[in-house]
């Protein structure tokens, strides 16, 4: 094996596994392209002492501290394919490269997919947010908008309620809301525009106002919606890890994936997308796979032992 672990995606989920193990002195790869689904988010919340730092910062911060650990070894490109060998696993890259380990992780994260609005691309993670624990406290306080339907748009209406009183919701078409909901909804004095949604007006991704479809603006200081999510990477289907609700990668409480020595952390594992659980799973994988190697070679020296009396 080349090295004993190779991490696939250098966000902060893998940084942080890497952190752990290149401290457990283990020879590390970390395969990146440099491409985190956060890339144009202005500002990162929420990770205690670090709370407003760009994506970015956080990212280089994290490979400068990781630069002192000697076994640590990053490579710029992109993984496009793995397989298991008879002893751990063996990473294909795009330029034609294959690297092997003994155990792989798999930080690959999501990739959102856009809806056809004109706007919508530009403003996500600007003025456009997925998350209230994110994002809220920016905009609390002033109009915001919602842009959801059914099930989604109450769950979403009833939690941003938390940070302003001054929402509406946008359902881009005919309702879907059940008759209780609308009501609670009401009380919550949340009114329901079903008329669709054409456009997003902005100004370097931050919106100046949503067009409708009968030619109406309206114009809140933000706009919370979710997107459909799929797999920035399909490594994990192609080394046989199950999969959970909405195409998540499963894995237990500590990152391992139904196929042992593989784990996985961060984004592409749950829907909770934030720095601090990304920045939290990777180190509890990092742990772990080190606990795995050391009881894998032990139980060598142990067989060894055995077979010399």
């Amino acid at each position: 094996m080349n090295y004993d672990v190779i991490i696939i995606g250098g966000s902060y989920a893998g940084l942080s596994a890497a952190l752990v193990l290149g401290r457990s002195l283990r020879r590390v790869l970390v395969i990146d392209a440099g491409k985190p689904c956060n890339r144009q988010t202005p500002h990162s919340h929420g990770f205690l002492t670090r709370d407003g730092e760009t994506p970015a910062q956080l990212a280089a911060i994290a490979r400068e501290q990781l630069s002192q650990y000697p076994t640590v070894t990053f490579v710029a490109t992109t993984a496009t394919g793995a397989n298991q060998l008879t002893d751990g696993f063996a990473v294909h890259t795009v330029g034609g490269e294959t690297y092997s380990a003994r155990r792989l992780i798999l930080a690959t994260g999501l990739i959102d997919v856009m809806p056809d609005i004109p706007g919508f691309a530009e403003c996500w993670g600007r003025s456009v947010l997925h998350c209230p624990y994110c994002h809220g406290y920016e905009v609390h306080g002033q109009p915001l908008g919602i842009l959801a339907n059914g099930e989604m748009a109450y769950e979403m209406a009833r939690l941003i309620q938390q940070w302003s009183r001054q929402l509406t919701l946008f359902t881009n078409g005919p309702s879907t809301l059940t008759d209780v909901q609308q009501q609670v909804l009401a009380q919550l004095a949340i009114p329901i525009v079903e008329t669709p949604l054409t456009a997003i007006e902005h100004t370097d991704g931050f919106l100046t106002a949503l067009v409708l479809a009968d030619g109406r603006r309206v114009s809140p200081a933000a706009m919370f919606a979710r997107v459909p999510l799929r797999q920035s990477s399909d490594i994990a289907q192609q080394l046989g890890c199950q999969l959970a609700e909405h195409n998540f990668v499963q894995v237990t409480e500590f990152g391992a994936t139904s196929v042992p020595g593989i784990f996985a952390a961060g984004d592409t594992t749950t829907m909770l997308r934030q720095v601090a659980n990304a920045v939290a799973g990777g180190a509890k994988a990092g742990a772990i796979v080190n606990g795995e190697l050391i009881a894998d070679d032990l139980r060598y020296l142990t067989h060894l032992a055995v077979a010399e009396r």
